[in-house]
């Protein structure tokens, strides 16, 4: 299944040594023809910068399904154009090139949402999160906050949607990874790891509702 206009697309650079720590940049599906995915300028999602593709750069690409399912191929950066922005192409792959990803992954939309995190029983405080995704999120904070990789935290997610309701999201999770940003902030990235089928659903819900109510911007 070839990749939607307007759907949310993300790239590897090639060659790819660990898929799981190799670093992606996240872009948007502008146009598509005959020979061609025409995508926005990547956003490198560690370093916050944009990547200027070259022409004949490998990537490995990949996106998600409304169901959760990861589908990926290799491809070739094939030019650029300037137009009200700048995009540059990519081959497109035949249908039998694309390989799905049999275990469950998911979307992740930009989002600053409240969150409420507890670290053991003493240590409270409300964060603002970066992204949002049915699998974990980020989260800017303080540095003073003693979160570093491993670390396990219990949020509370307020969830606002489009329809005006408002709903929530509890779960427990472990740190992934802490980044220094800003003069004082952390960027701190965590995946659930007990997350009711409910709540975890909530949470589905408002990212596609936000990424439909984005493209329709």
């Amino acid at each position: 299944m070839l990749p939607k206009i307007n759907q949310t697309t993300y790239l590897q650079l090639m060659p790819v040594q660990d898929p799981d720590s190799a670093t992606s940049l996240r872009s948007r599906v502008a146009d598509m023809d005959d020979k061609s995915i025409w995508l926005e300028i990547p956003l490198d999602e560690k370093s916050r910068r944009y990547h200027r593709p070259q022409t004949g750069e490998q990537f490995r690409m990949f996106y998600f399904t409304q169901d959760g399912v990861k589908h990926l191929f290799t491809t070739t950066v094939t030019g650029i154009k300037k137009d009200t922005v700048t995009l540059f192409s990519v081959r497109k792959p035949n249908l039998d090139e694309i390989e799905r990803e049999q275990r469950r992954s998911y979307l992740r939309v930009e989002a600053q949402l409240e969150l409420a995190v507890r670290i053991g029983d003493k240590v409270r405080f409300t964060a603002i999160t970066d992204d949002v995704g049915g699998g974990g999120l980020s989260f800017r904070t303080d540095r003073k906050w003693p979160l570093v990789p491993g670390a396990s935290i219990s949020c509370w997610l307020l969830l606002t949607y489009k329809n005006g309701n408002i709903g929530h999201a509890k779960f427990d999770g472990e740190v992934v990874r802490v980044l220094p940003v800003e003069p004082d902030k952390h960027l701190v990235m965590m995946r659930f790891q007990d997350i009711q089928d409910a709540e975890q659903q909530r949470i589905i819900r408002y990212c596609f509702e936000r990424q439909l109510d984005k493209h329709k911007g």
